[in-house]
């Protein structure tokens, strides 16, 4: 379900942020670009790296609840405390990034179902990359 720009405006008013919260903003998206991008990657160690990278992603959110670690950072700088319930991105910042700019309302156990085959996916495109790609030849 789509909501237009004044529905969701009204329901999620757009707080401004911070310093604070623009830098963990920006890391997020780029951490993100990472993600959808790095299996392009033109250097076997990029590639190395995505293929791990990855996984420690995967298991990063299993162990933390389903919060990113950046989120839990940003919260202990703020509050002192590792978890804060009044942040609303912990936990749920691609979730809060879509139902923001395209006014997708879908629920946590979907995004966690998109994330997570999205991750699988370009995961095994980033294998598929990394062991087509030869090894540079430096002596020939």
């Amino acid at each position: 379900m789509t909501l237009s720009p004044q529905d969701r405006d009204a329901e999620h008013p757009v707080a401004r942020r911070d310093a604070l919260g623009t830098a963990c903003f920006v890391l997020h998206f780029a951490i993100m670009l990472t993600i959808v991008f790095g299996w392009l990657a033109p250097w076997k160690g990029a590639l190395e790296f995505y293929v791990v990278f990855l996984p420690a992603v995967f298991v990063q959110w299993l162990f933390n609840k389903n919060a990113c670690v950046l989120n839990n950072i940003e919260s202990l700088i703020r509050t002192g405390r590792w978890r804060d319930p009044a942040n609303a991105e912990e936990g749920a910042w691609l979730l809060t990034l879509a139902r923001d700019t395209l006014g997708i309302q879908a629920t946590p156990a979907q995004m966690d179902v998109f994330i997570y085959a999205v991750l699988a996916v370009l995961w095994a495109l980033g294998l598929a990359h990394a062991f087509a790609m030869p090894f540079p030849r430096f002596f020939s």
